[in-house]
């Protein structure tokens, strides 16, 4: 109030400034110099005023909604904030958003242990108990700007430091164009993430075929429950970074290839559903000179040793097709695929393959779901995570795994198999995944063990942090 009262005697001097000249003739000199003190010093007071209200207005406020003091700002080194703010978010690791701009640190964590048996009279220590590092990946992937977008991680497996995904994109209305090592759109069950399937490993047939990432340009549309994939592909981008002379140069490297993949996903009701059909062409070109074989684990990885083999082949092109269904619903999801590769060999008869699997889950428990979006079946966000008064999310799958590596004189074994697997999920970004797989093998080359015809136990742990 004081300085209120201030101001009002101010403002009469100021007004008394203005009287006409008549009266103003009554002042003397020292009481006219007075009232221009007056004035000078309320004009001072009116600056620092607005100096004042201007600091306040552009003070950060911190959390509990105080204002940070301008004093505090200029020690800290800050000044007055321009343009936008960044937040910092958290999705297993941090994450930094201004506007469309976006960072997120990505990395990812797989231990396996467990046990394979061996197939009669083999000698092969392959075979038995094992475990390893399945997987330890570190990266990023972000957003730039005016759609723009990139994806980079270094994968350690089987004993290399490699590049899986390593791309940019592009992104409008919706498309997305991307260039860089990626996914073929292959199958259903090979786009899936390794921390978010149904088991620890793929259906057998997505390595028998030597599905791979690879370097290319891709661009793909999403239009309601339409999504259309297409590419042109060389080779992985490891392979092409070869420094060897000969077959195995990445200088040397000429393979190339076209895939395509259209999916309609639309919702009925409470039932999402999945259709999904995939094509593929490759000519190895050079890359043929080393031969190619079509092989397969028993199962898990850590056991190197192949159960089913063909031998070496000149095969000079692949041409290869998949069919893919799905359905969630609730706690429960069914997804299953079929998939042909044919082995183009010149003067001699091309062989086909088939691979596929069937497979049905459900969640223990209440509220859990499995989500889905872009085309492919995704992980669960817990609806009673640990330490929030739940148990997280448990889920049941069972899953029938079938692969033919033979047609005519090509004889490379086949496999029926099935598997169980139970899948707790603590809290999001963590997994625990506990399987058992009984693998009927028949047609087995006598390289691989005596009888042509037999059965296999395995059984795995694995934990996985993903983030």
């Amino acid at each position: 109030m004081r300085k209120f009262g201030q101001l009002g005697s101010m403002l009469l001097a100021g007004t008394a400034l203005c009287l006409p000249v008549q009266a103003m003739a009554a002042i003397s000199d020292a009481e006219a110099q007075a009232l221009r003190d007056q004035v000078a010093a309320l004009t001072a007071r009116l600056e620092a005023l607005e100096q004042r209200l201007a600091t306040r207005e552009a003070a950060p406020v911190a959390a509990g909604g105080a204002t940070i003091p301008a004093a505090a700002q200029l020690a800290s080194g800050g000044a007055k904030p321009k343009g936008t703010i960044t937040s910092i978010g958290w999705k297993g690791s941090p994450q930094f958003k201004s506007d469309d701009k976006l960072f997120k640190v990505k990395g990812r964590i797989q231990y396996d242990a467990g046990y394979v048996s061996a197939p009669p009279g083999s000698a092969d220590q392959g075979f038995g108990s094992g475990s390893e590092t399945r997987r330890i990946r570190l990266g990023g992937e972000g957003k730039l700007g005016a759609g723009f977008g990139y994806k980079l991680e270094l994968e350690l497996s089987d004993n290399s430091v490699d590049l899986v995904d390593t791309f940019v994109t592009y992104e409008k209305g919706g498309w997305l164009l991307t260039v860089g090592n990626h996914n073929q759109f292959q199958s259903l069950d090979e786009l899936i993430g390794d921390t978010t399937g149904s088991t620890m490993e793929r259906a057998a047939f997505t390595d028998a075929f030597n599905f791979e990432r690879r370097l290319g340009v891709s661009a793909q549309y999403a239009r309601g429950p339409w999504l259309a994939q297409f590419g042109l592909f060389s080779d992985d981008i490891t392979a092409l970074s070869n420094s060897s002379d000969g077959v195995n140069g990445g200088d040397e490297n000429n393979s190339i290839g076209v895939d395509g993949r259209i999916v309609l996903a639309p919702k009925i009701g409470k039932t999402q559903l999945h259709l999904g059909l995939s094509g593929h062409w490759r000519d190895l070109g050079r890359t043929a000179d080393a031969g190619t074989r079509y092989r397969q684990r028993p199962y898990l990885h850590f056991s190197n040793s192949r159960v089913m083999t063909t031998p070496s082949m000149d095969v000079q092109q692949e041409t290869h097709y998949g069919l893919e269904l799905a359905a969630v619903r609730g706690p429960w999801h069914f997804a299953g695929e079929g998939h042909w590769l044919t082995a183009s060999r010149p003067g001699l008869p091309d062989p086909t393959f088939f691979g596929g699997y069937a497979e049905f889950g459900y969640f223990l428990t209440d509220g859990d779901s499995r989500s889905y979006g872009k085309g492919i079946l995704g992980g669960v966000d817990p609806r009673s995570p640990v330490g929030s008064g739940g148990i997280g999310a448990v889920q049941l799958n069972l899953r029938y795994d079938y692969l033919s590596l033979n047609d005519g004189p090509i004889q490379g074994g086949v496999q029926n198999g099935l598997i169980g697997a139970i899948v707790w999920t603590p809290i999001n970004y963590l997994r625990f995944n506990l399987n058992y797989g009984y693998l009927r093998y028949s047609d087995i080359p006598a390289s691989v063990s005596a009888d042509s015809s037999f059965a296999l136990h395995t059984g795995g742990m694995r934990v996985e942090l993903d983030f």
